[in-house]
């Protein structure tokens, strides 16, 4: 009997590998529309406290979500993409807080009285931090902003389980640290060595099971495809072990290869990779291996079992998705502090600068670090909507979606659906009545679908480089 009576087996991920091939081109992951490539340098500090006030006077109860950047790295993974800096020279975490303490008092007074309902923590590596800096950082930003009591409140973080100890865990959940993430990515030593990254199975568990003992109400497992070396039978041997360890979350991302832009993939021969068609059977042994353990399909790479928020979130149709990938935060302000870090506050993003040395000298010319951003006009704001539903929930019902922006759904994107129409065909999007849909077939390309309503996308001059759908 399904324990859980709402759940649909329709959200369930439906792997056609014909189709995932036929549709298996670049396109962007929508933790935000406009994406950040359409950011521009016009935008600075002063209209980011321009839109939280306005965010403040339009809706005066709405939340705030806190994202803090640690980029330090002790070494260097070669697949990775984000923003970070190597080093191991530990002294460089305490000036580093007190900077991300600086920014966060001098935009704090501009969201005073907001309630702080989630804090992240994202890297880099945040636990390159010690347990006690990190509290100092927690006890600083809860001295600035107003944290929620409620027990619903998230404080989050990603860990390294290679340079994190039970201790340390223990530690961070007794700070107030109520979930965590960790990147385990392969366990195949082979493609271990080939990504820089060698981690052993038992101190990763361990590390789990920390999480457990310490009280921590939900664990995240960071899975990758598509790696150099890696095969078949050792990436069905690394899923049997963290599923026997029932992470409430798991995260099956697809290895981006973009040697152009991110200069540490360059370390991988292109001759060491999966080609297209064994990156599909990784996938698609992953995806049977998830569903035969009963987790259910949130979105892009994400899964969840049946019980976990997110899933219930999705069910209930109040997932979110931003930044910070799917959350069950929906009406909330986002405030990124730190090197490189993204704000979504009201109708504006606004992103940091990317290089450490320009983030800390704006501070200390005691200026906001805004580097770049955007101000949505009245059609970004529809459309960014609508690609939020169609990414939290896979469909939109075309007439409550009217009614809520005062149009005629179906003149307003006319030539949008013209170009859904191929989509139609090929059992990837169904229309029924007012409701476009995915269909288990299409969830795996929610982002493609998304694309058809993208209208930047439809301009000549796109330098933007976006990873491939699978």
């Amino acid at each position: 009997m399904n324990a859980f009576p709402g759940y649909d087996r329709e959200l369930a991920w439906h792997f056609d590998p014909d189709l995932l091939r036929r549709y298996d081109k670049p396109g962007p992951r929508y933790t935000s529309y406009p994406t950040a490539p359409h950011f521009h340098d016009g935008f600075g500090g002063e209209d980011l406290r321009a839109a939280a006030g306005r965010s403040l006077q339009l809706h005066p109860q709405r939340g705030l979500s806190l994202y803090v950047h640690v980029p330090y790295c002790r070494n260097p993974c070669f697949y990775c993409g984000c923003n970070r800096v190597i080093t191991r020279n530990e002294s460089r975490g305490r000036p580093y807080v007190e900077r991300v303490l600086r920014e966060a008092a001098m935009i704090a007074p501009v969201f005073a009285g907001r309630e702080v309902v989630q804090l992240h923590f994202g890297g880099g590596t945040p636990n390159f931090l010690s347990p006690a800096l990190l509290g100092e950082l927690v006890a600083g930003l809860a001295g600035l902003f107003r944290f929620s009591q409620s027990p619903e409140r998230d404080i989050s973080i990603e860990l390294d389980p290679r340079t994190v100890t039970p201790a340390d865990v223990a530690e961070l959940a007794r700070i107030g640290f109520n979930r965590a993430s960790l990147g385990v990515q392969d366990f195949d030593p082979e493609v271990q060595r080939a990504i820089n990254r060698v981690q052993g199975v038992d101190e990763t568990l361990a590390i789990i099971r920390a999480c457990r003992e310490a009280g921590m109400r939900s664990v995240n497992v960071d899975l990758i495809y598509g790696l150099p070396m890696q095969n078949l039978f050792g990436f069905a041997r690394t899923l049997d072990i963290v599923l026997a360890q029932r992470p409430d979350r798991l995260a099956i991302y697809g290895y981006a290869h973009l040697p152009q832009m991110f200069r540490a993939q360059k370390q991988i021969e292109q001759a060491d990779l999966p080609d297209a068609e064994a990156r599909l059977n990784l996938l698609g042994l992953a995806v049977r291996h998830l569903s035969r353990a009963g987790y259910q399909y949130i979105g892009m790479d994400h899964f969840a079992l049946p019980g976990d928020e997110l899933a219930r979130a999705q069910r209930q149709g109040s997932l979110h998705r931003n930044f910070m990938g799917y959350t069950t935060h929906a009406d909330t302000d986002l405030l990124g502090i730190g090197v490189s870090a993204i704000s979504h506050v009201g109708d504006c993003y606004a992103q940091n600068p990317r290089t450490l040395p320009e983030w800390e000298a704006a501070l200390d010319a005691g200026n906001l670090p805004t580097w770049r951003g955007l101000q949505l006009d009245a059609d970004d704001e529809i459309r960014a909507d609508l690609i939020q539903r169609l990414m939290c929930q896979g469909e939109v019902d075309t007439a409550a979606f009217g009614q809520s922006h005062g149009l005629d759904f179906d003149a307003y994107f006319a030539e949008e659906l013209a170009s859904l129409q191929p989509l139609q065909a090929d059992g990837l999007v169904e229309r029924d009545g007012a409701r476009i849909r995915a269909t288990p077939q299409g969830r795996p390309l929610l982002r493609l679908i998304a694309m058809c309503f993208d209208r930047y996308l439809r301009k000549p001059d796109q330098p933007a480089r976006y990873s491939k759908a699978i």
